[in-house]
């Protein structure tokens, strides 16, 4: 078998960032020097959360998004942050909201996302969002599926008839990623950590995306050769992802490393969710 394609999401990003750069400039010109604002709320001092919105923040900077952070602290109160959110959607400066996961327990999360308005939700987060993304409906994507989906298609990865298996259901990867594969045309399976003889579904995939949260949980001979493996976890501690990729290369045709993979779409697709939200905005 020859070596396995490796889907490199850090160089697709950067051509992103650079047809986004071109785009900013011309909403610029075209606005008295106006560009595109990301506001991303930060509530809590959790690190890896403080690193997540700084990278965000830079990237915006390498684009030229404006970028805006509130920074709420750890007591904050549901009532709080909506009156946050509230404030950002009324306000006609800020093209997109970014409502950084997790925020602390005692808040709603779910009625938090669910009042980002949804032209400002360009993470994807919202019921709305995903319902009409699902409907096949005007709606920004989850940020993170959206960048798989943009990684597939720009390596070829054939995705129509293809049997397709999620190992994971949160409400911003593995559930959108699921429709997003359905609306392509693929027959989609999606499994979790709690599933029975995973291993042997999982043997079955086409293309196998491992979104379950846990290092290496997807070993490598459950790969069906010839199978594209699509890795979203990431652990810092251990450096790994979600699939014992190593082992896989073994038996698959393509595959995203961990990490260079899937992360640096998510930002991508991220920014590019915030620049379309301002063309949006002028066409209308």
């Amino acid at each position: 078998m020859t070596e396995p394609l490796m889907l490199d999401g850090r160089t697709l990003a950067r051509s992103i960032e650079d047809s986004l750069r071109e785009r900013v400039t011309t909403i610029r010109q075209a606005h008295d020097d106006w560009a595109p604002v990301l506001a991303t709320v930060l509530v809590g001092g959790d690190p890896a959360s403080a690193t997540y919105v700084k990278m965000k923040i830079n990237a915006c900077g390498r684009v030229g998004i404006g970028s805006r952070k509130i920074a709420l602290p750890d007591t904050t109160t549901t009532e709080e942050l909506l009156a946050a959110i509230t404030a950002l959607n009324d306000d006609p400066a800020v093209t997109g909201i970014l409502l950084q996961h997790p925020v602390p327990k005692q808040i709603d999360e779910r009625a938090c996302f669910d009042s980002i308005a949804i032209e400002k939700d360009v993470d994807g987060v919202t019921c709305l969002g995903f319902g009409r993304m699902t409907m096949g409906e005007r709606a920004f994507g989850s940020a993170t599926p959206a960048g798989i989906m943009r990684m597939l298609d720009h390596y070829n990865i054939a995705i129509e008839g293809k049997r397709a298996v999620v190992v994971g259901r949160s409400p911003i990867l593995g559930k959108p990623l699921a429709m997003m594969l359905l609306n392509r045309n693929a027959t989609v399976t999606i499994c979790h950590s709690r599933t029975e003889a995973l291993s042997d579904i999982v043997r079955e995939a086409d293309i196998v995306v491992g979104a379950v949260g846990r290092p290496r949980f997807i070993k490598g001979d459950w790969i069906k050769r010839g199978a594209v493996v699509v890795d979203a976890g990431y652990h810092p501690a251990e450096g790994v992802g979600d699939v014992d990729v190593e082992a896989a290369m073994r038996h698959c045709s393509a595959y995203t490393p961990v990490p260079g993979g899937v992360g640096p779409m998510t930002i991508a697709m991220l920014l590019t969710h915030t620049v379309e939200a301002a063309e949006a905005r002028d066409a209308s």
